[in-house]
């Protein structure tokens, strides 16, 4: 099956990861949470699977539409 790329909606800084490589997650599931002026916004799983990789970490300032984990469908 394809690998999906979960990308930000925002940008900010990463200040949660409630999950790591290996979960399995649902449709909709919170992969990361971003601060953005003063709130944190959820990043969720566009597809239901196992999550093959994050890619950033608690801290990291990234820029929206940068991806931040690959789920394996």
């Amino acid at each position: 099956m394809p690998d999906i790329k979960v990308v930000a909606e925002v940008a900010g800084r990463v200040c949660a990861l409630p999950v790591q490589a290996g979960s399995s997650i649902g449709d909709g599931d919170e992969i990361a949470f971003v601060e953005a002026m003063k709130m944190e916004i959820p990043v969720t799983s566009t597809a239901a699977g196992k999550i093959k990789s994050i890619l950033v970490k608690i801290d990291d300032v990234i820029a929206k539409g940068q991806a931040i984990a690959i789920v394996e469908t």
